[in-house]
């Protein structure tokens, strides 16, 4: 059969070129596989290897979609025409070659920046540019950069013989029906569409973090196309939000923030690490379970000032543990509470931590606790790629994350995937597993179902008629149900529970930055472990968490965050953030400093709305110093690989 009878002659052009290119992206991943075959283990399958390079075909085709998707669309529309438009046929063959060669060139400089900092191409690479002959001179002194320009030349001059005679080559068939060409067509440039967006997935395109599928971080990076970090890092660069803050001077933030928290004689390299010794009992091996609530803020709850009792669990356990009353979430998002929770640093504006061109390493609870023998592992509701969280996760030490492709598919209910109390329940035979391991784990859940779209499951008879409260009521039946699940198993004894929303919701208004939106309940919970119950009343963070774990399980450390052991420091005041704005709170006073540099200082125990920054000057300036400081030495350590 001649299949050329039964297409447009475009189509097949096109699909020639795509498997061109692919060949091609292909043939400089063999060669970076190559300069670093050193890190592969013995303990790596092949079929991770394989899949990394499946997985880089992937982004191959988004590439690729990008730079043949308009010359498809201009020369299927003349090949309507009789006439010939050579002109334009050739122009399009100069325009795809030129934006291949562009693309081939990235992939030949990724393979020697990869080698020196083990992450692939990215705007970063781009911070030498004011010093061209010093770059210049370093490339052609280094032999073994001239093993990749051989190769780059020779792949060049074949990809363009190839594209040559596919371009050309082609010879115009008979297909004349044009109702079934532009059906054709159409199809052909959906089909494209979907490979430019690279997953079929509802909720996001293909991320950096969709090729983080291993634990070996060099095959989940081998499967990224360099043009792609390039692009992503650029298009995050351009945005707004990600500009760099600028606070402060850095010297005296970072100074200031010495002092907060006590270190006297920092570290010459990373100024506020702090080496925290066990006592001299044994340590624990406690279990971690993390629970970070979505939107569940503190005003939710009965015990603060809620009536409607929607939390009935939430309110017994916090009695039954620690819980602490003024804690505070960094940001407003989830991707700033699972980042602030996870990694004991706050927000910065719009700045999203866990996406970019590429992934940043931290030294949070999976990886200090994986270096401590524990197992780790992570579950959400929905698709593990939003907000790039999997990929994140995966390169910060988390060994396994639990999403939506995880779940039986008639259990998906939402967007947001599947309920809470199915999660909790489908988690327990994972943690029983790992309890089977004979090491102890840290665990860290992200529940969905407080936010829309709206889902009750039908077993679930709340007691409310409004759905804001059902779905209150049932993100507390659903903690009791994973509780009452894991009482019952043989590590339950020896595990410590700590639950902390994401962040709140804006129940209160009163301010232009709700107090409501980060007041969050940070309760730790173990009934076998902690009996000293009480409610503490000092400030205290999100950011918090993962030094206060790590206080509760007596082990020696390195703690290279802005979070304190809560058990065992505090702080004057907690600092939160907006995408405009920051905030700072003591146990009297609540500042609002906005992107305008305007300020507001009000008695918010009091709901007094009336703005004392013009009388508290002292107030005010003390404040703000301290979220400054906080943030912008959080920003240097970003700028700088400290982190």
């Amino acid at each position: 059969m001649n299949i050329k009878k039964y297409f447009p002659v475009t189509i097949l052009q096109f699909v020639k070129i795509y498997l061109a290119a692919i060949l091609f992206f292909a043939l400089f991943r063999i060669i970076l596989f190559a300069t670093e075959i050193n890190r592969i283990s013995t303990s790596d399958s092949k079929l991770d290897v394989l899949l990394a390079f499946v997985m880089g075909m992937r982004f191959d085709i988004v590439i690729s979609g990008y730079i043949l998707v308009f010359p498809f669309v201009v020369l299927t529309i003349i090949s309507f025409f009789d006439y010939k438009f050579i002109f334009t046929k050739r122009f399009f063959f100069l325009y795809i070659f030129a934006l291949f060669f562009l693309a081939f060139i990235v992939c030949a400089v990724d393979i020697p920046y990869f080698n020196q900092f083990y992450s692939r191409f990215s705007i970063s690479a781009f911070e030498w540019i004011d010093s061209p002959v010093f770059v210049f001179n370093m490339i052609i002194q280094e032999p073994r950069y001239w093993l990749v320009v051989i190769p780059f030349i020779i792949f060049v001059y074949l990809f363009y013989k190839l594209l040559k005679k596919i371009y050309f080559g082609v010879q115009e068939n008979s297909f004349n029906n044009k109702s079934i060409k532009i059906i054709f067509s159409v199809l052909f440039l959906l089909v494209m569409i979907l490979g430019i967006r690279g997953r079929i997935e509802e909720k996001s395109p293909i991320r950096t973090g969709t090729a983080f599928f291993s634990n070996n971080a060099f095959l989940n990076m081998l499967g990224l196309n360099p043009n792609f970090t390039l692009l992503s890092s650029y298009l995050e660069s351009r945005k707004p939000e990600n500009k760099y803050i600028a606070l402060l001077d850095d010297r005296i933030a970072i100074s200031n923030v010495q002092k907060y928290l006590n270190i006297n004689s920092p570290d010459k390299n990373f100024p506020i690490l702090r080496k925290i010794e066990a006592s001299k009992t044994s340590p624990t091996n406690y279990n971690v379970v993390l629970i970070i609530m979505e939107s569940m803020g503190a005003a939710k709850m009965y015990r603060n000032g809620n009536k409607n009792n929607l939390t009935p669990f939430l309110d017994s356990i916090a009695n039954q543990g620690y819980y602490f009353e003024n804690a505070y979430t960094a940001g407003i998002h989830t991707f700033n509470g699972v980042f602030g929770s996870l990694f004991s640093f706050p927000a910065l504006y719009r700045q999203h931590p866990m996406k970019g061109s590429s992934i940043k390493k931290y030294h949070g609870l999976f990886s200090t606790l994986r270096k401590k023998n524990y197992s780790t592992i992570y579950f959400t509701t929905h698709d593990g790629q939003f907000d790039n969280v999997e990929g994140f996760l995966i390169a910060n030490d988390c060994e396994t994350v639990v999403s939506k492709d995880d779940y039986p598919p008639e259990e998906i209910k939402t967007t947001l995937g599947v309920p809470d109390d199915f999660m909790f329940r489908f988690s327990i035979p994972y943690l029983n597993d790992l309890n089977k391991k004979n090491k102890p784990f840290v665990a860290a859940f992200m529940t969905a179902s407080d936010h829309g779209p709206y889902y009750v499951p039908d077993y679930f008879k709340p007691k409310s008629n409004e759905i804001l409260n059902q779905l209150i009521e049932y993100a507390d039946y659903s903690l009791k149900t994973f509780i009452d699940l894991s009482s019952k198993q043989s590590w339950f004894k020896n595990t410590i529970f700590v639950f902390v929303a994401d962040h709140g919701s804006a129940i209160d208004g009163l301010y232009d930055m709700s107090t409501d939106y980060n007041h969050t309940p940070l309760i730790f919970y173990a009934p076998e472990i902690i009996n000293d119950h009480k409610s503490i009343y000092s400030m205290a963070g999100q950011i918090d968490i993962f030094p206060t774990i790590m206080g509760l399980l007596n082990l020696s450390y390195e703690n290279n965050t802005l979070g304190i052991d809560l058990l065992n420091e505090g702080r004057p005041y907690i600092f939160i953030s907006a995408d405009d704005k920051y905030g700072v709170l003591d146990d009297e006073w609540f500042l609002v400093v906005r992107s305008d540099k305007s300020k507001s200082l009000y008695k918010y125990r009091d709901r007094n709305t009336y703005n004392f920054a013009d009388e508290k000057i002292d107030i005010v300036e003390r404040m703000n110093v301290y979220a400054q400081s906080n943030l912008q030495t959080f920003q240097y350590l970003l700028r700088s690989n400290k982190q």
